[in-house]
């Protein structure tokens, strides 16, 4: 991934929270029929080995899991906030009319090793993981034991489960830092007022 100077993220708890906060990971796959993408919500261990630990599981009809033998090389990328960025709404565009349009985003590219888990209880504690943390802000949180064992079983037989040990982490945050300090933070208030939060208050803070 292409990353000038001045949208590296460096602070390896900023990397964390994009994948934390945005876990629907599309994990890139080179198989016999060329380059794949799979669009899955993962799980993130940040304080396993020296990079971390993505665990996640598919669907069993998905020849994913068979066409990767174990130690495959994947990528995961993490898209984080991201929008269109209007040249009016930089104050200097007003006086120079030197502006133009971009967009910007918050990514990060997850390079490892695929491994397939193909038992029921590490598949379980997959999917009961996942569950607890995505039903937490949930009323009556949904739980496995809200359905009858025999369906729940049946419904793990159907799934498969998969690690990524990361290798290594490239992250990028594209939030004006190359533009004047008035047009970024006027940038940010305007995505701020029209909903955009996450990425309005990274742009405010990027300076």
């Amino acid at each position: 991934m292409y990353i000038p100077a001045h949208f590296l993220i460096k602070n390896p708890q900023d990397i964390h929270t994009i994948i934390q906060e945005h876990p629907l990971g599309a994990l890139v796959t080179l198989g016999p029929q060329g380059l794949d993408a799979n669009h899955i919500p993962f799980e993130f261990d940040p304080s396993h080995g020296a990079h971390g630990l993505l665990t996640a599981h598919v669907a069993r009809a998905n020849p994913v899991w068979q066409q990767c033998q174990d130690g495959a090389d994947v990528l995961v990328i993490f898209r984080g906030n991201e929008s269109y960025i209007s040249p009016n709404w930089y104050p200097s565009k007003h006086e120079t009319h030197r502006q133009v349009p971009t967009w910007n985003y918050e990514v990060v590219h997850v390079h490892g090793r695929l491994t397939v888990m193909d038992e029921e209880k590490f598949v379980r504690g997959v999917v009961a993981r996942l569950t607890r943390e995505h039903e937490a802000s949930e009323p009556r949180p949904w739980k496995m034991g809200d359905s009858p064992p025999e369906y729940i079983a049946q419904m793990l037989k159907a799934v498969v489960g998969i690690q990524v040990e990361i290798q290594r982490i490239e992250a990028k945050a594209k939030l004006s830092q190359n533009r004047e300090a008035r047009d970024r933070l006027n940038a940010a208030e305007t995505l701020l007022a029209k909903g955009a939060e996450g990425l309005g208050k990274a742009m405010r803070e990027a300076g």
